[in-house]
């Protein structure tokens, strides 16, 4: 046995003391070096009161009081002369994880020190004014998961070093820049993939096709460069579900049909050089814009009945040949300024005159004059046999019941297939499902109408809003009700309820929608066992839905549109959990050049403060309900207390974020579950953020939560509110 003195222990201590010390002194020097870049970048001026940079405005460190994120996009700086991305020393920062300098007006170019910052993980610096070329040492971030520099000026070629960053990127944009050669190969071998964004710049060459084959990727957006050569085949087999590839100079075939189902795919070919025939089968398309092409030939009526097609915009074409009524069935569909033959065929009428421009149509005035004359060809033979028809249902007014519907159904077929959303033809059979509206058959009632559950005797199961009686002589009710189909009329996405007909009649007024089997996000809150049900996995997908609808409201709808009463009420869910948002009465069309005020409308608890004040009525305020439903699906209630928690920042420091979760389900103990929550609240947070202007769009809250989850470097249980306040 070896024996120690006591002098080998002191010395053995004092050893332990001075590495102590001398790591203690190495994180100190660390720390002062992070402060004094950000004081020299005179960014921060207006924290240095502070002594703790840790605290400043959009600084958080990690337990070591290093810096680990950087979110100065909403700092107030007063001069612009400063904005130069250079003045913050990139080398200071060897912990940081998150650098997000979007929207500064930033100058200059992208400082080569960038490599430096080995650990980062997200790189946002769009929509500002930098120039020069992608520095090559951004292959050196091989942590990244997400890059954003889109909005700027950048010019040159994307750096073929950037396969360098293929294990781990999920996100890249470099639109809306100056950048120019080919697509490089290299984005074929990056597996994690979710969201490639290179539309509105210089490139040029042919679309590599192994891109289309990405099984993760969702957004393919390649718009308003320089593009040519023939559409990949690879495009039949690809899972990507919006692809943008408008206004480049493709040529060629005109479509590949895409045939992989596990969602339905957007597809925008417009502004090309495409020829020849169209191909009739589209698969999974559900919205397909072939415009502005030079594309001939007869135009297929298979798009309306035998596809998933809801959405078709062929206009400014060579189409010739017949015209076929059944396209009428789209939701959706231009044909206007193409070479079609009418001759003495009216099924032009039943299309919208606005879709038919320029296609030298007969006179629509002759579409009444032609309807009239066959209703009256119509009319003189039933006229002539009514009292016969009388007659013969007394006779058979006493079969069976069974037999009845046996025959109605055989009548009038599936609802889906031959209602075309006039209301006429499948107006009986809903009278009959309900009963005449009988409550047994009523499973909600809102502000100005009740929903009613209805099996058709297709055996199809719908969902019935009926304006009540009362509400339908008043104007306004009126106007908000029509207003809800003129908005489902007209969207088409998969986390928006589907309209599957109206009827607008004085008699009554009501809709048909898909049916949700489970009800209300607020009914499955409220009820424990539904609750229990709701695993946080299926809480951040319902949010991510959630999301995905508004943004698509936002952005993709022309023109733009809010809904302006987002709540969890208005949020339904089926039978898998899968969400979609309801409840349009509310909804209003933003004009851009309207004030866009009216009457303040909307559920308290989730209106944006501002519109007690300014009566204005923007997607803003869709944002801010979005962050209470978020909450709200976190918590398992209404957050009000946390609400007002916010207005004082001396409230919230000790607020834990685990303390917010729904108690009736365990705390995750998933990782991904884990960072997934934490990503939630923080942006729900930003959402609402008092300024309006400070709240992030939705389409930025998407972009958020479609990307990789980052990495958190302190336990759940010691995140406070307050850290993740930006």
């Amino acid at each position: 046995m070896v024996k120690c003195s006591s002098s080998s222990f002191t010395l053995l201590a004092v050893v332990l003391l001075f590495l102590s010390t001398l790591l203690a002194s190495s994180s100190s020097s660390s720390n002062n070096s992070e402060k004094q870049a950000l004081i020299q970048s005179r960014w921060w001026s207006h924290d240095h009161n502070i002594s703790n940079h840790c605290y400043w405005t959009g600084i958080i460190c990690d337990y070591s009081g290093s810096v680990q994120e950087i979110d100065g996009w909403d700092l107030n700086v007063n001069s612009k002369s400063l904005l130069q991305l250079q003045n913050l020393n990139l080398t200071a920062f060897p912990n940081l994880v998150y650098l997000d300098l979007r929207g500064m007006g930033l100058t200059g170019s992208i400082p080569k020190e960038i490599g430096t910052l080995k650990k980062l993980k997200r790189l946002y610096l769009f929509d500002n004014n930098l120039h020069g070329k992608l520095p090559p040492t951004l292959s050196n971030l091989t942590q990244l998961e997400n890059l954003d520099v889109s909005g700027n000026s950048l010019s040159g070629i994307i750096p073929s070093t950037f396969h360098q960053l293929q294990n781990n990127l999920a996100s890249i944009s470099l639109a809306s820049n100056q950048i120019n050669g080919s697509i490089p190969s290299i984005f074929t071998n990056f597996s994690h993939l979710t969201y490639l964004n290179l539309s509105h710049n210089k490139l040029s060459g042919v679309i590599p096709s192994q891109i289309f084959l990405l099984t993760n990727l969702d957004y393919l957006l390649l718009s308003s460069n320089q593009l040519s050569g023939l559409i990949p085949p690879n495009i039949a087999n690809t899972s990507i579900w919006h692809i943008d590839l408008s206004q480049n100079q493709l040529t060629g075939s005109t479509l590949f049909p895409i045939h992989n189902c596990f969602s339905p795919v957007t597809l925008d070919l417009s502004y090309n050089s495409l020829n020849g025939s169209i191909v009739s089968q589209t698969g999974c398309v559900v919205k397909l814009n072939l415009s502005h092409n030079f594309i001939s030939g007869d135009i297929t009526f298979s798009f309306g009945v035998n596809s998933m097609m809801e959405s078709l915009d062929l206009s400014y074409n060579n189409f010739t040949g017949k015209l076929h009524k059944e396209l009428a069935n789209l939701r959706y569909i231009n044909l206007s300024y193409n070479s079609l033959d009418f001759y003495q065929d009216t099924d032009y009428c039943y299309f919208q005159q606005e879709s038919l421009i320029g296609c030298n149509t007969p006179s629509f005035k002759s579409c009444q004059k032609s309807k009239s004359k066959h209703l009256l060809v119509i009319t003189l033979p039933i006229a002539c046999t009514i009292l016969f028809t009388i007659l013969v249902i007394i006779l058979f007014a006493r079969r069976t019941k069974g037999k009845k519907i046996e025959e109605r159904t055989a009548k009038n077929g599936d609802l889906f297939s031959v209602w075309n959303y006039d209301g006429k033809i499948a107006f009986e059979d809903i009278i009959e499902a309900t009963h005449d509206f009988d409550i047994r058959y009523c499973i909600g009632t809102g502000a100005y109408g009740s929903v009613y559950r209805a099996q058709l005797p297709s055996g199809k199961i719908v969902a019935l809003k009926k304006l009540h009686q009362v509400e339908s002589q008043n104007p306004s009710f009126d106007k908000s009700f029509r207003n809800e189909v003129k908005m489902l009329s007209q969207i088409v996405h998969r986390n928006i309820v589907k309209l599957h007909g109206f009827c607008l009649h004085n008699r009554c007024m009501f809709l048909v929608n898909e049916y949700m089997e489970r009800g209300s996000l607020f009914y499955a809150l409220s009820i424990d066992d539904e609750a229990k049900e709701l695993s946080w996995s299926k809480r951040v997908n319902i949010i991510i839905g959630t999301a995905n609808a508004l943004a698509y409201m936002h952005h993709d709808c022309s023109p733009p549109i809010v809904h302006r009463d987002v709540t969890s009420s208005n949020i339904l869910l089926n039978s898998e959990l899968h969400a979609v948002v309801s409840d349009f009465g509310t909804a209003r069309i933003l004009d851009p050049d309207s004030s866009n005020r009216t009457l303040q409308v909307g559920t308290y608890g989730y209106l944006a403060p501002e519109l007690a004040y300014t009566m204005r009525v923007t997607e803003k305020g869709d944002v801010y309900s979005f962050g209470v439903v978020a909450l709200e699906t976190l918590m398992g209630r209404h957050p009000k207390e946390l609400i007002l928690s916010l207005l004082d920042s001396c409230n919230n420091k000790n607020i834990m974020v685990k303390d917010l979760l729904d108690s009736r389900i365990r705390i995750p103990l998933c990782q991904r579950d884990t960072e997934a929550i934490v990503q939630v609240v923080k942006l729900a947070l930003a959402c609402l953020r008092s300024n309006p202007k400070l709240r992030p769009s939705m389409q930025q809250v998407v972009h958020e939560l479609s990307t990789s989850k980052q990495s958190l470097l302190l336990p759940l249980d010691e995140i406070t509110v307050h850290q993740l306040i930006a």
